[in-house]
C-alpha cells in the first residue's frame, strides 16, 4: 500500500492470537472517516463524496486513512418504522442518495478508499406487516420474526428481534450482508450491540463471511466489557463507551460545533485502562471517533487535540475521522499526518497505564523491536502538573536514547527517569530505545518452525516452537550502529531433559550452544554469548543441530556494541 504503511508492517509483523476474530482482516486499527460526528443526521450522496473527494486532497489517504463511513439515517421511514425492499432489507432514502449506495461506494473505490456501511440488528416491523419473502428461501418475514420483543434503534424503531432457532433468520441476514457486498462494502458498522444481542453479532459475523467479500465488522456502542472475549472472537472493533461527541453544539439534537469536548475525551482513559488486555491484532477496543481537523471549534484546545490523538494512537484504537475534512485547519492536519503517531496507532500494541494520580497518567507499550513508547498527560483543565515516571516502572533497566515523537527532537540518552512539566490538557510521547535491543522470536525468519503462545512466561505475542529436525532454524536481522563485540542473550524454554544444542551463527562466526532442560515449558532460562557485529544489518542465526530440534525461543536481547 502506501509507503509509510507498508514499512510499518514489514517492522511490525505480529501473529494473531488465536482468540481473535479470524477473518483476516484489521491486522492493524482501521484508519479513515465517519460521517455521524459532522454530518449527524442529514447524510446525502453529495456530502460523502466531499468527504471522500477532501481525504484525498488532504493528503491523508496517503498517511492510512481509507475507510469513508455511511452512518446512521441513510434510510428511509414512515410511520411504522423502516421502509423495506422486496425482501425485507431497509430501503435507502432516495431523495438523499438518488444514484444509489454501489454508485457511492464505485466512487469512493475510484479514489482508492473504502466504503462503510451502517445497520443495527433485527428485522423492521414492515416487514413482518408486509410478510415479505427470505430472498433464496420459502420463509417469510413472520416466520422468522419474535414481535414480543424489539431491539434498540436510533433512527425509525420499530425492529423486531428475530428467532434465531428457525433457518430463516441466518438466511434473511445473509441476504442483507449479500446485498451488501454487492454495493461494495468494505466495513459494516452494527450499532445497538449489548449482551442481549450476541446471537445477531455472531449471524452477521456468519453472513460477512459467506459473502466471500472482506467485510471489517465492528460494533457499537458502549459494549459490556462482559463479554469482552465474545466480542473480540467475533468482530474487528467494538465501542467500549458511548458517543464521544458531546451534543452539545447549536443546531437540532446539538449538532454542530463543538463536536466533543475534554470530559468526553478524557473519559475514554479509565475506559482504555480496562479494556486493554482486549486488543490485539484482528480485533482492537474502539474510543470513538477522533475529533481533531477543524480546530479550537471543535471544543478541544490544541493541547487537549494532542492529548486526544497521542491516547487514541496508544490504546491503538481506530482512527476515524468524525470532523469535517473539507474544512482542516493546517494544525490540525499536522497532527493527524504525523507519521510518528501514526506508527505508534499502527504497531500492533495497546497501551498500559502505569501512573494514575490525580491529573497525572503515564502509559506505556514494548513495541517488536524492543523500543518503549511512554505517553505523559496532565488531564486537568487549570495548572501545570510534572509527571515523571522511572525506566523500571516502564519495564527496562539502564539508559535509553529517547525522541520526542510529537516533535521527532532527540533529547539525548537519559539514565533512569523522566520527568515532564505539561499545561492541562498537554501531552508527551516520546521513544524510549534502551541500550539492550530485544528481537522477538515470532518476528524472525523462522524455518521448520512455528509461532505458538501455548505456554505462559513468553514476551511479545508468542514464542517459536521448532520443528524436531536438524536443521530448523530461527534468523533475526540486528541492526548495529557501529561494528565491535555485542553480547547477545537467548532467552529459551527446554520442557524435556534432553539438551538441546543449536549453533549460534553471525558474520562467518559459528558457536555452539547447549540448551538443557529448564524443568517445564513455562520456565524460561537465559543463554549469553559474545559475537562480531558489523556496522548495520547483521543476520543471527540460532539452528538446531540434532533431530530434537532447538528449544523454544522467546527472543533475542542485543547489548550493541
Amino acid at each position: 500500500m502506501r509507503a509509510v504503511l507498508a514499512a510499518l508492517l514489514v517492522l511490525c509483523v505480529i501473529a494473531v492470537p488465536a482468540e481473535a476474530s479470524d477473518n483476516g482482516l484489521s491486522i492493524r486499527p482501521a484508519m479513515g472517516w465517519s460521517s455521524w460526528s459532522f454530518i449527524r443526521r442529514w447524510p446525502t450522496e453529495d456530502k460523502i463524496k466531499a468527504q471522500a473527494d477532501a481525504l484525498v486532497s488532504s493528503g491523508l489517504r496517503e498517511k492510512g486513512y481509507v475507510y469513508v463511513n455511511l452512518d446512521d439515517f441513510y434510510q428511509k421511514c414512515d410511520a411504522n418504522g423502516f421502509v423495506v425492499d422486496s425482501y425485507g432489507r431497509w430501503a435507502v432514502d432516495s431523495a438523499k442518495f438518488p444514484s444509489g449506495i454501489k454508485v457511492l461506494a464505485d466512487h469512493i473505490h475510484d479514489k482508492g478508499l473504502k466504503f462503510g456501511f451502517y445497520v443495527t440488528p433485527g428485522i423492521a416491523k414492515n416487514a413482518v406487516t408486509a410478510n415479505t419473502p427470505v430472498e433464496g428461501t420459502s420463509y417469510h418475514a413472520k416466520d422468522i420474526a419474535d414481535t414480543s420483543q424489539t431491539h434498540k434503534n436510533y433512527n425509525c424503531k420499530n425492529m423486531y428481534r428475530l428467532n434465531f432457532s428457525h433457518p430463516g433468520a441466518q438466511a434473511f441476514i445473509n441476504s442483507w450482508a449479500n446485498q451488501m457486498a454487492s454495493w461494495g462494502v468494505d466495513y459494516l458498522k452494527i450499532d445497538g450491540v449489548d449482551a442481549s444481542t450476541i446471537a445477531d453479532v455472531e449471524a452477521w459475523d456468519k453472513a460477512l463471511r459467506q459473502t466471500g467479500r472482506p467485510i471489517n465488522f465492528a460494533l457499537s456502542n458502549n459494549l459490556p466489557i462482559a463479554q469482552a472475549t465474545t466480542w473480540k472472537r467475533l468482530a474487528n472493533s467494538w465501542r467500549t463507551q458511548g458517543d464521544v461527541e458531546c451534543y452539545c453544539g447549536p443546531g437540532p439534537n446539538g449538532s454542530g460545533f463543538p463536536l466533543t469536548d475534554w470530559a468526553h475525551v478524557s473519559s475514554r482513559f479509565n475506559s482504555a485502562a480496562q479494556w486493554q488486555p482486549y486488543a490485539g491484532p484482528g480485533g482492537w477496543n474502539d474510543y470513538d471517533s477522533l475529533q481533531i481537523g477543524n480546530g479550537d471549534q471543535v471544543g478541544l484546545t490544541a493541547d487537549q487535540r494532542r492529548s486526544h490523538m497521542t491516547h487514541w494512537a496508544m490504546a491503538a484504537s481506530p482512527l476515524l475521522l468524525g470532523t469535517d475534512l473539507t474544512a482542516l485547519t493546517s494544525v490540525d492536519l499536522g497532527m493527524l499526518k504525523n507519521d510518528r503517531l501514526i506508527a505508534v496507532n499502527q504497531d500492533g500494541v495497546a497501551a498500559q497505564r502505569i501512573v494514575n494520580s490525580g491529573v497525572n497518567q503515564v502509559w506505556r507499550k514494548r513495541e517488536s523491536n524492543g523500543d518503549h513508547i511512554v505517553a505523559f498527560y496532565n488531564t486537568g483543565t487549570s495548572g501545570n502538573s510534572t509527571v515523571s515516571v522511572t525506566w523500571s516502572q516502564v519495564g527496562f533497566s539502564g539508559p535509553a536514547a529517547v525522541t520526542n515523537l510529537w516533535s521527532g527532537a532527540s533529547e539525548g540518552t537519559v539514565s533512569s527517569s523522566y520527568s515532564a512539566t505539561l499545561r492541562p490538557g498537554e501531552t508527551r510521547l516520546i521513544r524510549a530505545r534502551p541500550n539492550v535491543q530485544r528481537y522477538e522470536a515470532e518476528n524472525a525468519t523462522i524455518s521448520q518452525g512455528t509461532v505458538d503462545s501455548n505456554h505462559a512466561g513468553f514476551s511479545g505475542t508468542g514464542f517459536v516452537n521448532y520443528t524436531n529436525v536438524t536443521g530448523s532454524y530461527v534468523e533475526s536481522t540486528v541492526t548495529a550502529a557501529t561494528a565491535g563485540d555485542a553480547t547477545l542473550t537467548l532467552r529459551y524454554a527446554n520442557g524435556t531433559t534432553v539438551n538441546r544444542p543449536m549453533t549460534i551463527t553471525v558474520n562467518g562466526t559459528t558457536l555452539t550452544r547447549d540448551f538443557p532442560g529448564t524443568g517445564a515449558w513455562t520456565t524460561w532460562a537465559n543463554s549469553t554469548f559474545t559475537v562480531p557485529l558489523a556496522a548495520g544489518a547483521n543476520a543471527v542465526r540460532a539452528t538446531a543441530t540434532t533431530e530434537n530440534g532447538g528449544p523454544n525461543v522467546d527472543y533475542l536481547d542485543v547489548s550493541p556494541p
